[in-house]
């Protein structure tokens, strides 16, 4: 891989649609997803497409608390997933659910620092899915900022967060775009 090639890992639970993300700022179906109770990916998957003139690598992980994979088969994952982005990731995409962010969320984060370190926090962007669930004209900072656990987690990513909503963009991409973004200064 050359140094213009941007790696970014993507990280989260299992469900919170990590795999739809990567397809959608690919715009294409290269990361495979389904509608079950049960885990899709299992194993790390990288993909490297030009987006916006830029070289840019995925990788795709299984998640944490997964239906499929154990704790003892993710950790092997998770070195495939640094080798595969050496020289190093230069980003990782915390990827959470709009939702109520409870103690499991707060598990990931958890695992998320025991299995990289904290440094990981100074890379990262939380990144939420199902973005129309936020009540309407509500923006992610409340949503951040009604939670303390949340709030923390903002605070350890440098204030970077955005929040998405991956079936209605890759429906609607050369339509109205669609944009709830919020970075502290």
């Amino acid at each position: 891989m050359n140094e213009s090639n941007w790696r970014i890992v993507i990280l989260g639970k299992t469900g919170v649609g990590k795999s739809s993300v990567a397809n959608t700022i690919f715009g294409e179906k290269l990361f495979k997803t389904n509608n079950t109770a049960n885990s899709e990916t299992t194993k790390c998957q990288a993909e490297t497409r030009s987006v916006n003139g830029r070289s840019l690598t995925l990788i795709d992980n299984p998640g944490f608390f997964d239906t499929v994979t154990s704790e003892e088969e993710l950790k092997p994952e998770i070195i495939r997933c640094i080798i595969e982005c050496a020289p190093g990731p230069h980003a990782f995409l915390i990827v959470l659910e709009v939702d109520k962010f409870t103690e499991h969320e707060q598990a990931v984060i958890t695992k998320i620092r025991q299995n990289f370190s904290e440094e990981i926090f100074k890379y990262a962007t939380v990144l939420f899915t199902h973005g129309d669930e936020l009540d309407e004209g509500q923006t992610v900072e409340e949503f951040f900022h009604q939670n303390q656990l949340a709030s923390d987690l903002l605070k350890k990513c440098g204030g970077r967060c955005h929040v998405i909503d991956n079936k209605y963009w890759m429906n609607n991409q050369q339509e109205e775009y669609r944009s709830n973004q919020f970075q502290n200064d």
